[in-house]
């Protein structure tokens, strides 16, 4: 099995001039908590819910929402991406994807072609693929056993 059997292509993106409260905006209505940043074509980062909740100082100066969101626009998402990426080919095989993920202790891995941004790979998506896994292992135990030859 190989990464682009598993990725999800075409993920959401942030411009690298996008402000936090657009993150914030599309983590939340999307249920996303990795958006890869572009500057252009070109992959330069990525923002995690754990960067934009680093950011948000609001939980600690008890601010409501309306200022969160209002001191959220004013940060750039430049501002807090991980610039450090790893990438992956969709031709890698997932199960050094998963070895990458592990070692490096990250939860997703953007999938690059040629240059380009042409999926994601996250956690969630492997934990996904290894329940399905779990439920056909479980589901073929349940089978009888065939007598040989028959």
């Amino acid at each position: 099995m190989q990464v682009r059997d598993l990725m999800r292509p075409d993920p959401v993106t942030l411009s690298f001039a996008d402000s936090l409260d657009i993150a914030d905006d599309l983590m939340r209505l999307g249920r996303i908590r990795h958006l890869p940043v572009v500057d252009g074509t070109r992959l330069v980062g990525i923002v995690t819910q754990r960067d934009l909740l680093h950011a948000a100082v609001s939980s600690l100066l008890a601010l409501g929402r309306t200022a969160e969101r209002d001191w959220l626009r004013k940060v750039p998402v430049a501002s807090v991406m991980s610039p450090r990426l790893f990438t992956i080919a969709p031709s890698t095989p997932l199960q050094t994807a998963v070895e990458i993920m592990l070692d490096k202790k990250i939860d997703c891995l953007p999938v690059v072609e040629d240059g380009a941004l042409v999926g994601i790979l996250s956690e969630t998506d492997c934990l996904a693929r290894l329940r399905s896994l779990l439920d056909a292992a479980d589901t073929r135990q349940m089978l009888p056993e065939l007598p040989p030859g028959g």
